[in-house]
């Protein structure tokens, strides 16, 4: 029994090595570009003009982004297996693990807030625009 657990520890290594090129892509991108961009959207414009471009553009990046999150889960659902295991040998592994999967909550958790936030703002935008066009149109019609 010792020794098939230790044969499936060392395939969870060779596996582990595998996703890994997986998680160092995800990640590189992550932090030299997602990073970056999701700090781009915390301005938003003060116009609604502006801000439809902006949230436009955030669409574009969150598609793209959105990829990289789903790679980066689809990597981690392989890794569930490492649970099970508690070995000297296999900690290290778990540890690389848990970075990886911390980071990508994180990023996957500021992408969905400034997701929300983007269109929580072009909505409010969209309905000052319309209560100033009202106000601009009944102020027109107490003048006639």
């Amino acid at each position: 029994m010792l020794s098939n657990k230790r044969i499936q520890e060392l395939e969870l290594v060779m596996e582990f090595e595998k996703v890994e090129e997986c998680f160092k892509e995800v990640s590189s991108w992550i932090e030299n570009v997602g990073r970056k961009r999701l700090k781009e959207t915390i301005n938003l414009e003060d116009s609604l003009e502006m801000l439809l471009q902006a949230q436009k553009q955030f669409r574009e990046f969150d598609l793209v982004a959105s990829e990289y999150c789903k790679r980066g889960q689809e990597a981690l659902k392989k890794t569930d297996r490492w649970e099970d295991f508690s070995s000297v040998d296999v900690h290290s592994y778990r540890v690389k693990l848990q970075t990886y999967k911390d980071q990508l909550e994180e990023f996957c958790t500021e992408l969905d807030e400034n997701r929300h936030r983007i269109c929580e703002t072009v909505r409010l935008y969209e309905f000052f625009d319309k209560v100033r066009q009202g106000i601009c149109c009944t102020e027109e019609c107490v003048k006639s």
